[in-house]
Parts: structure tokens; C-alpha cells; sequence
């Protein structure tokens, strides 16, 4: 299985920009944006993929997903 769709994603819509905006809390700065639901889902995983390629290139840890994180 893809390891880019495991990573918990939070959407909202942003009035702001107009789209639907994609963080994936686990990735540090790990974002994308859409302008309807799907596109910003295929684009968050494209950031996923591309964010763990650098993060192996230039040697940082990866998290492992965990999941459904929980919020207090």
C-alpha cells in the first residue's frame, strides 16, 4: 500500500484562497489545496510522496503514520 495515503489529512475551505485547503499534521509544513474536494485530496497525496522523497534525500526522520489522531 501507498505509504502517502496512511497520513491523516484534515480538509477545510478556505473563503480566503477560494479552495479546499489539505494539512497533513504528521508532516511538518505539509500542505496542498484544490479547487473541489477530490482535486485537493490527489494534490495533498502528490505533496505526501514529495515530502518524504526530500525528507529521505537529505536524511530527516520520517514519522510513521499513526493513524486517526486524536485532538484534546
Amino acid at each position: 500500500m501507498d505509504d502517502a495515503i496512511k497520513y491523516e489529512m484534515v480538509m477545510y475551505w478556505s473563503e480566503e484562497d477560494s479552495a479546499f485547503v489539505v494539512e497533513v499534521p504528521e508532516l511538518p509544513g505539509c500542505m496542498a489545496d484544490g479547487r473541489d474536494y477530490e482535486e485537493a485530496v490527489r494534490n495533498a497525496l502528490v505533496v505526501i510522496r514529495e515530502w518524504i522523497e526530500a525528507a529521505r534525500e537529505v536524511g530527516r526522520e520520517i514519522p510513521e503514520p499513526k493513524g486517526r489522531l486524536i485532538y484534546a
